[in-house]
């Protein structure tokens, strides 16, 4: 018994140290572009960062990957330079390939200086989740809970650290950041639904004992029946979830690399009312939900 726990302690240090590392590998490899960013256009270089990370997958997406683009900004009528399809909000929608990660946070940073965010830019750099909470609410992302997912990434990493006059990480704070990674969660609210923000290498028996929840009551929550890795940056609701999705979003499409559930817990909608109300829709990517 005491080796099946020590092999299991030791899976879980080895699988935490993996997402550890290839989220410090992209923050040590833009950190001092994000922050040339900031000095040059005045968006926090925690925001750019953790917007890339998150979009990104810390540089691991298919956007990333092939087209460059960091940040998931989609054509518009304006973009002249190549593009790539991808399922988000609706199927195959158009994004803009870059030639390099440095054209990416250059089109982000001009991007971000548009009428659409030009309020953002009364707030100090160091207002980062002034910044978070105003990219939600001038539409960079449909996902209702975008700004509480840059704001988990941006203090689980220490990011803000990149918005003082050094602009850059020491040693001590790298180590600093490592330990964070078995800090507490941070309790969200949306809809009178209490939730967090699962971190890489998140277990639904970690989050449970963490909020003395019993596990198999949380699992149900949040409509899985075994626990196991959750998807970086997803819910996990400490408590059912609603019959309904938010009254001012009527459909939703599963992304890439998404999946019903995934949308169930975006929107918190529990994953039976979700299927109830598309009992015919295919559980893959590009599939168009109604979500009342």
């Amino acid at each position: 018994m005491i080796r099946l726990f020590l092999s299991t302690l030791l899976l879980l240090c080895c699988r935490v140290a993996v997402f550890a590392d290839s989220y410090t590998d992209y923050i040590d490899t833009y950190g001092d572009m994000a922050v040339e960013q900031q000095c040059a256009y005045g968006i926090p270089a925690s925001i750019t960062l953790a917007q890339g990370l998150l979009e990104s997958a810390a540089g691991r997406s298919t956007l990333a990957r092939e087209g460059n683009n960091h940040f998931g900004i989609k054509c518009h009528a304006s973009w002249k330079g190549a593009s790539m399809l991808r399922d988000d909000d609706v199927a195959d929608e158009c994004f803009r390939v870059y030639d390099s990660a440095g054209e990416s946070f250059e089109d982000h940073s001009v991007f971000l200086t548009g009428k659409r965010y030009r309020e953002l830019f009364s707030l100090e750099c160091t207002d980062y989740r002034g910044w978070a909470a105003g990219l939600s609410r001038c539409g960079y992302a449909t996902d209702p809970h975008y700004a509480d997912r840059l704001v988990t990434i941006i203090e689980r990493y220490s990011l803000y650290r990149f918005d003082t006059e050094a602009g850059r990480l020491t040693d001590e704070t790298i180590e600093f950041i490592r330990q964070t990674l078995i800090a507490s969660h941070p309790v969200c609210r949306s809809r009178g639904l209490h939730y967090v923000v699962a971190v890489p290498g998140d277990t639904y028996s970690q989050i449970a004992a963490e909020f003395s929840v019993d596990a198999t009551q949380l699992m149900s929550y949040n409509d899985v029946d075994a626990d196991g890795e959750i998807r970086a940056w997803q819910e996990v609701y400490l408590q059912p979830k609603l019959d309904s999705a938010p009254d001012d979003i009527d459909s939703a499409t599963i992304g890439t690399d998404e999946n019903m559930h995934s949308l169930s817990q975006r929107f918190g909608i529990t994953l039976a009312a979700l299927r109830a109300l598309n009992p015919k829709a295919k559980d893959r990517p590009g599939t168009r939900l109604r979500l009342h």
